[in-house]
């Protein structure tokens, strides 16, 4: 039996939004262009639009990721909106239950879940958090149990004494996150999708999806795996703009590996002098599949990851400095993927 190619254009693409806080502005410009591009996203025909949670960044503006989720499931229309993701560990399953609930009571039929185990900061930002020191990853199956369980009282195994309203008996997908193998044993398990963070866990890529797969149980939410793979693009008219444009990113990665999170710079000339030889290869090696390029280049480069991945969707992290050259970017991204 012949099995199918999946084909650039076929497969449903999505944004990933850190809201970033640029060198020179504020967390107010952040929304307003997160709301742009969403409302841009959602007319180029991007699948969904997803808000991470960290905390402690001076550069990512989505720390309280579902006020932020509100804001753009409000002002666009149809396309799904999400988080990609929440950290569960960080909070009280029932509070994440009431929270998504409301929203999906809001915007029926268009909010995602999208559930990771990492803490999405430092541990000591993590402590003022949680004011829990014992908490870790190790609960997130625990955790997320109880969440479905609130959202499904079905799954319990007792009669709930609590009950989240609203949450209670929506239809909100979940989805859980992963950058290692933990998620995707977990995902498979239960038979829920599951996204992968190769934008900044490459190595790791291959191996959660294979296990994912492998390990995948038939559910009522799916009758087989839907993997969706975290990618970051920088698309311009030219190469040499992109790989200009790409540095801002690099430099955002260099200031995070020396412990020094600033706010999103602007693209410089060249990285040499700014990074040394080791940490140019550090960088490298956690951005390996950061794709840069003109419309040509990209589609080319993201047929031979989706070749390698096999993912049945795609989320596109776009950290560009320039409002304009974002939208850009995002804009060439989709005409190049209609493209049959």
């Amino acid at each position: 039996m012949s099995i199918h190619k999946k084909r650039i254009g076929e497969i449903p693409l999505s944004v990933l939004d850190l809201a970033p806080v640029v060198e020179g502005g504020t967390a107010s410009d952040s929304f307003k262009n997160t709301l742009d591009l969403a409302q841009h996203a959602e007319k180029w025909g991007y699948n969904r639009y997803w808000l991470a949670e960290h905390h402690n960044m001076p550069g990512i503006a989505s720390s309280a990721t579902s006020v932020v989720i509100g804001y753009v499931a409000g002002g666009t229309t149809k396309i799904r909106v999400g988080s990609g993701g929440i950290m569960l560990p960080n909070h009280a399953p029932l509070v994440i239950a009431e929270q998504f609930g409301t929203l999906e009571s809001m915007y029926p039929g268009r909010i995602d879940l999208g559930l990771g185990r990492a803490p999405g900061t430092d541990q000591v930002t993590a402590h003022a958090l949680r004011r829990e020191i014992s908490m870790s990853g190790d609960e997130f199956p625990q955790q997320l149990d109880e969440l479905r369980t609130y959202l499904n009282p079905k799954l319990a195994e007792v009669n709930m004494k609590v009950r989240a309203i609203p949450g209670e008996g929506l239809n909100i997908p979940i989805w859980l996150l992963g950058s290692s193998g933990f998620s995707a044993r977990l995902a498979g398990r239960l038979g829920l999708p599951f996204a992968f963070a190769s934008h900044f866990s490459p190595e790791n890529t291959l191996p959660a999806l294979e296990l994912y797969r492998n390990t995948f149980t038939p559910s009522e939410i799916l009758d087989e795996p839907y993997a969706m793979v975290g990618v970051n693009v920088v698309t311009a008219d030219t190469d040499e703009e992109a790989v200009w444009l790409a540095t801002s990113l690099q430099q955002q990665f260099l200031n995070l590996i020396r412990g020094n999170p600033t706010k999103l710079k602007p693209p410089v000339e060249s990285m040499e002098g700014i990074w040394s030889p080791y940490e140019k290869s550090v960088i490298d090696q956690q951005l390996r599949t950061t794709i840069m390029g003109s419309p040509e280049t990209v589609k080319e480069k993201l047929q031979g990851f989706l070749d390698e991945t096999q993912a049945d969707e795609m989320i596109i992290n776009g950290q560009i400095y320039d409002h304009q050259a974002r939208l850009r970017s995002f804009e060439l991204l989709s005409s190049v993927l209609k493209e049959k």
